[in-house]
């Protein structure tokens, strides 16, 4: 007779993590909910959706293949689905793995889940939580650091390999001319695949795969053909390649396919015999080690309403081209947006420094931004958006993740991407009608939030270029035409 139910949720798909770490085909039932609320309560990417549930359809059958019982249940929430299993087995103990988001957490806790704790991560909610006590401001570049030292990652006696913490100076190369960038993976689809499609009325990609096997074929292809060229060109935003060098791994890393631990494993052993560089090495291992656990810890020390910030008061709706790339003549935002319709995934420079730098400097609502932030990428989780939107992108917090916004005009676009050629808008021009929108929004963003951002010693440089305007009172005219523009969909 079975002694207890482990949930696992969506995100959680790892048979050697979680509450599965101790799990036994002879004393304990597997149950995965597929609940209504998760596949239609909001108007997700079809990408996503079948990503999420056909890794864990997949899932489901690996655990059957090991001799589980595996109730993969329906239902209208998670809680209807574990009650309609305890109705056949009994009223068992539950128990699941931390959840990863407050919401879950709660209604979980509230039902009578018991929890064992997330091993997701490298730094577990309480270490993190006892790291950010002791700062008195939540600098990334500190806590990564720490991480490198505690962890042992590229470090010798507490010093950096190389002796350098970072090569960021080293990464920020435009788009590179004449380039042949390697082809990725394409993922075949199976029987399951082909089911959750047509359920869903989806056609999806070859991008994402949907197994265990597939995820870590995609972590090889990473290792062997991009980690060496991954640094140079990580800020990058490239007209003939939506990927550059990037890994495609945070799907994995998000849903439980893949552990950073083995993910950082393959791109040390691959430094240790020559096979990449550390600017890239040390690139990629600031973005697993760094800045997702970085973000992971800050969602939980910061509580659950800090996803209600809104410290710029930012309230216009969101923006038609969001929704429907074919509303905007900008060539850059059109572009983007087309990606993350195609695909549900664009790199993270054009998710901060194009559609997040748009919502910035328009004063679109932060919590609608995030909804649809959320709603879109395959690799979105609560916990994930919610620091990165509200603290990074549109510094809704006041400042509490970052020191200063993340704003940007043409110039940033026109020298890192290759968007400019051929666009209706000049990056040159901040005002007339040819001006770039994002030119004439950032001095006009300065300008509006003078009071703001006018003593921050890291803004001096950008207060003391507002200054120097002669074209003021235009330009304020021009961003209040452009503005206009964008919600109505005609710029």
């Amino acid at each position: 007779m079975p002694a207890r139910i482990l949930y696992v949720p969506f995100d959680h798909l790892n048979r050697h993590r979680g509450v599965l770490r101790t799990a036994d085909p002879a004393t304990d039932v597997v149950v995965l909910v597929e609940s209504e609320r998760m596949v239609s309560g909001r108007p997700w990417h079809p990408e996503r959706l079948f990503f999420l549930v056909s890794s864990a359809r997949h899932f489901a059958a690996d655990l059957r293949a090991e001799g589980f019982d595996v109730r993969y249940v329906r239902a209208a929430t998670t809680i209807d689905g574990l009650e309609t299993v305890r109705a056949e087995i009994g009223t068992l103990p539950v128990v699941c793995a931390e959840p990863s988001s407050f919401q879950q957490s709660r209604l979980l806790a509230e039902w009578g889940a018991d929890y064992v704790p997330n091993d997701f991560f490298l730094t577990s909610r309480p270490l993190f939580a006892q790291w950010a006590a002791t700062q008195k401001t939540f600098v990334m570049e500190n806590f990564y650091r720490a991480q490198r030292v505690r962890l042992g990652i590229l470090v010798t006696n507490g010093k950096p390999e190389a002796g350098q913490w970072n090569f960021d100076a080293d990464n920020r190369l435009p788009p590179p001319k004449n380039y042949t960038w390697p082809p990725y993976l394409e993922h075949a689809r199976d029987d399951i695949d082909r089911e959750v499609a047509a359920e869903l009325g989806h056609e999806p990609t070859t991008t994402w795969a949907t197994t265990r096997a597939g995820a870590l074929a995609q972590l090889d292809r990473f290792i062997s053909v991009h980690l060496a060229g991954f640094g140079p060109y990580e800020d990058a935003i490239a007209a003939d390649n939506w990927a550059l060098h990037h890994s495609l791994l945070s799907p994995y890393l998000n849903n439980g396919l893949l552990h950073a631990t083995e993910v950082i494993t393959a791109a040390l052993d691959a430094y240790a015999r020559g096979a990449a560089p550390i600017q890239s090495v040390e690139a990629f291992v600031r973005q697993i080690i760094g800045w997702r656990e970085y973000i992971n810890g800050m969602y939980w020390f910061l509580g659950e309403d800090y996803r209600n910030a809104n410290e710029l008061a930012a309230d216009r709706p969101l923006l038609p081209v969001f929704t429907d790339s074919r509303k905007t003549r900008m060539n850059c935002v059109g572009s983007v947006v087309a990606g993350v319709e195609a695909r549900a995934w664009v790199h993270h420079i054009p998710r901060l420094m194009v559609l997040s730098n748009l919502a910035l400097l328009t004063g679109t609502n932060p919590q609608a931004f995030l909804d649809w932030m959320r709603e879109q990428f395959i690799d979105a989780a609560e916990w994930v958006m919610v620091p990165n939107i509200i603290g990074m992108a549109t510094h809704a917090d006041g400042g509490q993740l970052m020191t200063k916004p993340y704003a940007a005009g043409g110039a940033y676009i026109k020298r890192m991407t290759e968007f400019c050629k051929g666009c209706a808008y000049n990056p040159a021009k901040r005002v007339g009608p040819d001006a770039c929108p994002f030119t004439t929004l950032y001095w006009d963003f300065l300008d509006r939030h003078r009071d703001t951002f006018a003593r921050n010693h890291r803004m001096a440089q950008q207060f003391a270029g507002l200054n120097r305007l002669v074209d003021l009172p235009e330009l304020r005219v021009r961003a209040r035409e452009v503005r206009d523009g964008l919600e109505a969909g005609t710029i």
